[in-house]
């Protein structure tokens, strides 16, 4: 058994009297809803409803700011901000030192199939370990290594003793830190906020995700042109400190899990996937996803710097634009998900991902590829996101954790696997040639798995009200 977790998470867990000293709980609330005011109107349509359900009512617990109510969820939250700007900043200087290192797309396309690698091979393990022991403590042990290996990354870069395999290397242990922490991450969002405002507290961590995917970027563009890519990992290491002192201070009310075998616990999470027919076929949509999806994060370092003879600005912007479409798309997913439902959004959303690949393969013109960023972008998370709620609606609290990880490294896996065999398409073919094998995928198996594997409908295999 997992870490149990009442229906509606308390907040006096943080109370704000001890997480903000010196002030009362009116002015911290005032100092809160004031900071939260202006996010309030684009947000307020981001609340997460499966697909088939009617809309929610206005009431202050449906609401989509409502998860920031709770003390710990707020501060973990605006410290995982931080982070993933780092992290993003990180990637950027990562794919773009290769580049520079080696003129072959497959090793450029390999920087980001690294990081999604170890969430296929090692996820699974990660999430037995996040149902055997406390998530809490599984979080900071991740994050503490991944602070270690973006330090020692730094300090190689600076020396000037960086390879290619190196850095794959280096990117291949971060994403072993990721693989860690992930199940722990996305299963902990109940022991912050309660069963009641899950759905709302995913989509505002996708949104932070994608904020941090925005504006980093941009950020790690114009910082390693300035400044070159060893500063930009000395700042992603920086950046996990806030969250490892969160999570230091953050005491969840919970009961010790019931240890079981990890073998024996991956066991129990991967018979429970294979028996549930709705989880079968979300699983199969993510890997689908995943195999065309992978082509273009994979492949922009390198269509950039031969298409674009871009420089690492250039780089940033486009990614920045990704991140833009993908917050856009956050923002407005739960009202596209209760009008069309999850099957036509995610079908859709490969179609559309599909097509915006075709002017990336054929021109060589900045603002096209830019709109075409921002598009797959918003493709991107509406895919993703309607996936993840999918899942964890459907996923007991008790193997919750295995669960996830099993999702992820079922949908990472067919990214990485896709990441690779596009970078060989390119490097035996052309970019071009592998972008239209991407869409020629992703258009082809949209309608086939309409068909094959449709998304579970609204109450079909729900384990959560």
């Amino acid at each position: 058994m997992a870490a149990h977790v009442t229906s509606r998470a308390d907040p006096r867990q943080w109370g704000a009297h001890e997480y903000f000293k010196g002030a009362s709980n009116a002015r911290t609330a005032r100092r809160t809803g004031a900071g939260l005011r202006g996010f309030r109107g684009a947000a307020r349509r981001v609340g997460v409803i499966d697909a088939g359900s009617s809309a929610p009512s206005r009431s202050p617990s449906s609401s989509a700011l409502a998860p920031f109510r709770f003390p710990a969820f707020r501060a973990i939250w605006i410290a995982n901000l931080a982070s993933n700007m780092g992290s993003m900043i990180q990637s950027v200087a990562a794919a773009w030192l290769m580049t520079e290192l080696t003129p072959s797309h497959q090793f450029v396309a390999l920087v980001q199939a690294s990081a999604s690698i170890p969430i296929m091979l090692l996820g699974i393990f990660a999430g037995a370990i996040a149902d055997n022991f406390d998530r809490r403590r599984v979080m900071l042990a991740a994050q503490s290594a991944m602070l270690v290996v973006s330090a020692a990354l730094t300090v190689t870069t600076w020396i000037g003793a960086m390879s290619p395999v190196l850095l794959l290397c280096f990117t291949l242990a971060v994403g072993c830190g990721t693989a860690l922490n992930a199940p722990a991450w996305q299963a902990s969002v109940r022991l912050q906020v309660g069963h009641e405002h899950l759905p709302q507290a995913i989509a505002l961590n996708t949104i932070a995700f994608n904020l941090a995917r925005s504006v980093g970027p941009a950020l790690g563009g114009l910082l390693i042109s300035l400044t070159g890519p060893a500063p930009a990992f000395a700042l992603n290491a920086l950046s996990y400190v806030a969250l490892i002192l969160v999570l230091l201070r953050w005491r969840p009310d919970i009961t010790p899990p019931k240890r079981t075998p990890i073998l024996a616990a991956i066991a129990t999470g991967m018979r429970f996937c294979a028996q549930s027919d709705p989880l079968r076929r979300i699983l199969a949509r993510g890997l689908v996803f995943g195999l065309g999806a992978a082509s273009f994060q994979a492949l922009l370092p390198s269509l950039v710097r031969d298409r674009l003879h871009g420089t690492e600005i250039v780089y940033g912007l486009c990614l920045a634009a990704f991140g833009a479409g993908s917050i856009c798309a956050a923002l407005g997913i739960g009202a596209m998900r209760r009008r069309w439902g999850s099957e036509t959004v995610v079908g859709a959303s490969a179609l559309i991902f599909a097509a915006a690949l075709i002017p990336v393969a054929v021109t060589r013109n900045l603002p096209l590829i830019l709109l075409a960023s921002f598009v797959t972008g918003a493709m991107w998370v509406s895919t993703l996101t309607t996936l993840n709620v999918a899942m964890q609606l459907r996923s007991p609290e008790s193997i919750l954790g295995r669960c996830l990880s099993i999702y992820q490294a079922v949908t990472f896996g067919g990214m990485a696997l896709g990441a690779y065999l596009l970078g060989l398409v390119a490097d035996l073919w052309t970019l071009p040639v592998a972008l239209f094998a991407a869409a020629a995928w992703l258009a082809l198996s949209a309608p086939a798995l309409r068909i094959f594997a449709p998304m579970p409908g609204r109450d079909e295999g729900r384990v959560l009200p």
